[in-house]
């Protein structure tokens, strides 16, 4: 029954090995994402950080230092990397976003 409530998402971001650490900071950061997985080109799996409580953020991102050090250390060994980010988002949540922005221009009018 929870399907019916949430919804969940899944992002794929492709990029240089160099802004690996800081995207996945700001994803610990934001503590909307369930799952973060780390491929390479080819898309083989490197690393899997599983964030199922969403509890990152301040000063319990001192907690996740050691993934952002072997996240680094990953991207030191490869080149490009694909993100792939899983979420879990509110199905009323997603509708009402959308609704907000045209009520928006219809209110404005």
């Amino acid at each position: 029954m929870s399907n019916e409530k949430s919804k969940t998402i899944v992002e794929n971001i492709e990029m240089a090995s160099g802004q690996l650490v800081d995207k996945v900071k700001e994803l610990f950061e934001e503590g909307n994402a369930r799952k973060v997985i780390i491929r390479n080109s080819d898309g083989n799996e490197l690393m899997t950080i599983p964030l199922t409580l969403g509890i990152v953020g301040g000063g319990l991102l001192a907690a996740w230092l050691p993934v952002l050090a072997a996240v680094g250390a990953l991207a030191a060994v490869v080149t490009k990397v694909k993100l792939e980010v899983i979420r879990e988002v509110d199905a009323d949540t997603v509708v009402e976003s959308d609704d907000s922005s045209s009520d928006d221009s219809s209110e404005s009018a």
